[in-house]
């Protein structure tokens, strides 16, 4: 799932990072990049909470359902892949059928694609982005 993050740096300090869509999850970095990179660590130490506490995870909206709030003027707008299905409950094994060279493609671009350790990740992270449009 791509989550809309907003960077903010005042001068003498570190990029603040806020994730609209996921509500006192927060992040920060020296650097541009460090600080999106440690937004992915932020995401996946909340959703282990929230998942703990057995609360709903959250769903990305667009960077443009956010961009009018006047808590994040003045911030530098970027998107962050995030893979929430290991959160989203226990792995279920099922039959699929697939026409040959559909399986033939998924299973291509599964091997050049570091976002997907499986065939079975390429699905699910399909069928999120389907269900979330």
């Amino acid at each position: 799932m791509k989550f809309p993050v907003v960077l903010h740096k005042d001068s003498n300090t570190d990029f603040g990072v806020t994730i609209p869509d996921v509500p006192r999850c927060f992040s920060a970095g020296a650097t541009f990049e460090e600080a999106l990179d440690n937004v992915r660590e932020a995401l996946a130490l909340h959703f282990e909470g929230l998942v703990e506490d057995d609360e709903e995870l959250p769903e990305a909206a667009s960077i443009e359902s956010h961009i009018t709030n006047p808590e994040y003027q003045g911030g530098i707008w970027a998107v962050v892949e995030f893979d929430v299905t290991p959160y989203s409950g226990k792995a279920v094994r099922f039959n699929a059928t697939l026409p040959e060279k559909l399986l033939s493609r998924i299973d291509e671009r599964v091997k050049q694609d570091s976002r997907y350790a499986s065939r079975s990740g390429f699905l699910a992270s399909a069928a999120l982005h389907e269900l979330s449009i």
